[in-house]
């Protein structure tokens, strides 16, 4: 049971970005897949969740690192694979 005047986290008065979310979700899918395109998503809808001020401030700054992070990750991973040292082949 919930006190008197509590409100839930999916209360009709919580205000938590949208865009924040959205980034934040962007963010940790592309460390898994698609990084090329979530990544800069998520810099983007963290960018435009800031810009909004209307909550969601440490969701909209981790969107815009996890996004980096995913950028920083596919290049270093394309860098590693154009130099030949990366390969999934493992037979001798």
């Amino acid at each position: 049971m919930s006190a008197y005047g509590s409100r839930s986290a999916a209360s009709p008065g919580s205000r938590t970005n949208s865009f924040a979310v959205a980034g934040l979700v962007c963010g940790i899918v592309g460390l898994f897949f698609l990084s090329v395109i979530l990544g800069p998503l998520a810099i983007v809808f963290g960018a435009l969740a800031l810009r909004q001020r209307a909550g969601g401030g440490g969701m909209a700054k981790a969107a815009i690192i996890l996004g980096i992070v995913d950028v920083v990750l596919f290049v270093a991973l394309m860098a590693l694979a154009a130099s030949g040292e990366f390969s999934w082949y493992v037979g001798g």
